[in-house]
């Protein structure tokens, strides 16, 4: 009873954390710029071109529900395209509520109707998360190949201040940890209350190897290119909503993405806050980087991520909240298969 009363307060409290996290980014951002002039651009944008971008937005969704398909074959488990959807979306309605919660409510609920542990599910995850690294490190790329006066610029507004020193001392932790796991691993095993523990990461590392399993390895980078490729085109459309931002080029929509995702790795809840600061900064770098005004660019720059945002949140809330009553669909009849059975 202990833990069940302590489990409400800390979701809490994680929420409260959250939203503050949210609110103060969200004051940074609209600190010292004229709203109504964000208002007026609000009020002019061509919603049509959101629409479009919308389309992009759910096919990153169709195409990461069978790239997880495929990443659970290797480990014997073929689960319906339907269902590893609506788990994902699902995982995303949670990252509104509580950040970072998503990824294990995902898991949870892919066991519920496909019975798939959450531990092999779980590393699947973690594992989608490197590819995205990758990814994302090649739309860096990119972005430096043919923005790099807008990257420096961004840097230099943002503050950003990478310390190359304590990026290696969590590496070399992650990979000391890592061995001394693998050569302890059965003696810990045996330890009553730490062979759960043990499992566990043994399962999620079952699903990180995975990668090197895979059956179908074109469909998995085919599917990884068509998710990013969505993810530009839902990003990079919504700029052409705006008369003010509608001649941005390619490369500038490379940058858009990199200095988008950077604000969304900020544990605020939905990304706001963070997000619309990264975009402020963001497309004051791009309207410097074109000779253009630091300011106009931070206004249109906040337009762009009320926006892109709101479409991002809109998404998420339609996706999941269908995904209730259809994951309680599948289970049910996964339930009475095996009644019948």
């Amino acid at each position: 009873m202990e833990k069940t009363s302590k489990n409400p307060l800390k979701s809490i409290l994680t929420i409260v954390i959250s939203l503050a996290f949210a609110g103060f980014f969200l004051w940074l951002a609209l600190k010292g710029l004229d709203f109504k002039v964000i208002q007026q651009s609000l009020a002019k944008a061509n919603y049509l071109w959101v629409l479009f971008a919308a389309v992009f937005g759910l096919l990153a969704y169709w195409f990461r529900a069978i790239r997880w398909n495929l990443m659970l074959e290797p480990m014997g488990h073929q689960i319906s395209n339907s269902n590893s959807l609506w788990s994902i979306s699902f995982g995303y309605l949670m990252n509104l509520t509580i950040p970072r919660s998503g990824e294990l409510a995902r898991a949870t609920a892919l066991y519920g109707v496909e019975k798939v542990p959450v531990d092999k599910s779980f590393g699947t995850i973690i594992l989608e998360r490197v590819v995205d690294l990758v990814c994302m490190l090649g739309f860096l790329g990119l972005t430096l190949l043919f923005k790099y006066e807008a990257i420096l610029s961004f840097y230099e507004n943002s503050g950003v201040n990478f310390n190359a020193n304590k990026i290696l001392l969590v590496l070399s932790i992650l990979v000391g940890g890592t061995i001394l796991f693998f050569v302890f691993k059965k003696r810990l095993a045996n330890v009553p209350f730490l062979g759960k523990i043990v499992n566990f990461i043994d399962g999620i590392f079952q699903g990180l190897t995975t990668i090197f399993k895979l059956k179908q390895k074109g469909k998995f980078i085919l599917y990884t290119l068509g998710i990013w490729i969505s993810y530009y085109f839902a990003a990079y459309l919504v700029c052409f909503a705006l008369p003010e931002t509608s001649a941005f080029t390619f490369a500038d929509g490379f940058f858009i993405i990199v200095v988008g995702t950077l604000g969304m790795i900020i544990p605020a809840s939905g990304g706001i806050g963070a997000y619309n600061l990264a975009m402020k900064y963001g497309f004051m770098a791009l309207f410097i980087s074109i000779g253009k005004s630091a300011d106009l660019g931070g206004e249109m720059g906040l337009t762009y991520s009320f926006i892109s945002l709101s479409l991002q949140i809109v998404i998420m809330l339609v996706m999941g909240l269908i995904s209730i009553p259809m994951l309680a669909k599948a289970r049910n009849a996964a339930v009475s298969d095996k009644d019948i059975k």
